[in-house]
């Protein structure tokens, strides 16, 4: 089973690298561009073929090491 893990920070958190992100597209003249957020993508094999453990296992993994959920959120989607 793959998983796709997408991890952002939380609203209110700043995001130095989102503002640069957006201050480059601007210098780049890319006008219009709003708001710019930056996060993490993973995918992540597993050898599970139960969805309910496998979403339980990858839950684990994101509040242990993938994500700082202090600052941090994830979404996880199961592919079969």
């Amino acid at each position: 089973m793959k998983a796709h893990v997408h991890i952002t920070l939380k609203n209110g958190v700043l995001d130095p690298q989102g503002k640069a992100v957006q201050n480059a597209l601007g210098a780049l003249g890319f006008d219009g561009v709003g708001n710019v957020r930056q996060g993490k993508y993973m995918e992540i094999d597993l050898d599970e073929n139960d969805p309910a453990k496998a979403r339980a296992s990858l839950e684990a993994m994101c509040e242990k090491l993938l994500a700082n959920t202090v600052i941090e959120n994830y979404k996880i989607d199961l592919e079969a």
